[in-house]
């Protein structure tokens, strides 16, 4: 392999993080080098790759000065992609102040750690259940079978979604989050996709509006379907938006997550026999698992003004890409930083972001990887790889689509 250099080094070229996961040497050079690095490339549109935790860090805090858009995050430029200022969806990732808290607030006191620990009972029970179909089993492709399964069934009952109909929210996930992977896409264009799982959204999620608000539950579907955005009803794009944005970010992340925390464990044997042992570390392993995993890859920003960076002049109007894996990886932030260690502590990574766009959804995601990883320290005696990793076509959300495992699951007790 040539020695990288700032002129060749590919980040956003989706077909690299199929091949070989995560840059992280190019981010380790960019950090190194050039943490704000103005990258230009003939099939990409050029933009600032910030690569450092403090830079990271201090873009976030100013959404006055770098506002968030309609293009969530850069990419090379493919035949069939959408134009990148096109609203697929209008949500609370594309939003600024004041805007933004208006519409984080319809739902914002259902995702509390008070609310969100009501939910300790039944993510257990779906944990223990999704457990107990693997014992007697050899094999299974966990990700289908563990990883995806536990954080769609939650956030599936939280807007009380009847289970018939999950494996269609899990379908129309994979195809919103990931319209560039052939497998989600098929002979569709990346457009086609995104439109017809879109429409499916919308379809599906306006006749749960309708029944909502004839019969409101205690449920997020209810919560949406009459929530007031200064003292009026959510406009029907930005309403079918945001139910889209839950149920995808809702399962997504999380699946990515205790995909790539298991498969962390199976290559540090001795982190895993470390929680075996002591139960009481999961929520450092777990906070361990979401620095390394790091599920969301980047998100765009855009200067309102002339501004200057890392010692860098920034124009009104040029594009900026938040690299969270790399900042994850800081060697200023993180001692070891390519360890994958269980007992770090502090760990201040911002895998769930920072600022007024910390992810939402951060209390119960971690509450769902601690039970699952509490549980499957019990009850998983034996797991390695029993084939190679699948990872999915996306420089914008990281994931590893098929994992196929050999394993041994003990009966609960």
């Amino acid at each position: 392999m040539a020695a990288l250099t700032l002129d060749t080094i590919e980040i956003v070229n989706p077909d690299l993080y199929v091949q070989r996961g995560y840059p992280h040497e190019e981010w380790a050079l960019l950090r190194r080098e050039a943490p704000v690095h103005y990258y230009q490339r003939p099939e990409v549109d050029p933009f600032w790759a910030i690569t450092r935790h403090a830079d990271i860090v201090n873009v976030s805090r100013q959404p006055g000065l770098f506002k968030s858009i309609q293009q969530l995050f850069v990419t090379m430029n493919q035949p069939g992609l959408p134009p990148p200022d096109e609203a697929i969806l209008r949500q609370l990732l594309n939003m600024n102040p004041p805007e933004h808290a208006a519409y984080r607030g319809v739902v914002n006191r259902r995702f509390t750690p008070r609310s969100v620990q009501q939910l300790t009972a039944g993510i257990e029970r779906i944990t223990t259940e999704v457990l107990d179909a693997l014992v007697g089993h050899d094999e299974c492709d966990f990700v289908t079978a563990v990883s995806a399964t536990l954080p769609l069934a939650v956030i599936a009952e939280m807007f009380g979604i009847p289970q018939a109909d999950w494996p269609l929210m899990f379908r129309l996930s994979n195809e919103m989050i990931g319209p560039t992977d052939p497998e989600y896409a098929g002979n569709e264009t990346v457009t086609a996709t995104l439109e017809r799982a879109r429409m499916e959204f919308f379809q599906y999620f306006n006749g749960l509006v309708e029944d909502r608000r004839k019969s409101p539950r205690d449920d997020l579907s209810s919560a949406l379907a009459n929530g007031l955005v200064n003292g009026e009803p959510l406009p029907i794009f930005e309403l079918m938006s945001y139910f889209a944005l839950l149920i995808i970010a809702g399962n997504e992340t999380t699946r990515n997550a205790t995909t790539g925390g298991l498969h962390a464990f199976i290559n540090n044997p001795d982190q895993w026999q470390m929680l075996k042992r002591d139960p009481a570390m999961v929520p450092k392993a777990v906070e361990e698992i979401v620095r390394w995993t790091s599920p969301v890859i980047q998100f765009t920003r855009k200067a309102t003004a002339d501004t200057e960076l890392g010692g860098h002049k920034i124009r009104e109007g040029d594009m900026l890409a938040l690299f969270y894996p790399s900042a994850n990886r800081d060697e200023s932030v993180f001692a070891a930083p390519n360890h994958f260690d269980i007992t770090r502590y502090p760990n201040q990574h911002i895998a769930f972001g920072i600022g007024e766009h910390f992810c939402l959804g951060a209390n119960l995601a971690r509450l769902e990887l601690q039970v699952m990883f509490r549980h499957l320290a019990q009850r998983l005696e034996s797991v390695e790889l029993a084939g190679p990793v699948q990872r999915m076509r996306s420089c914008f959300v990281g994931g590893i689509k098929h994992m196929p495992v050999r394993l041994r699951v003990l009966p609960r007790k």
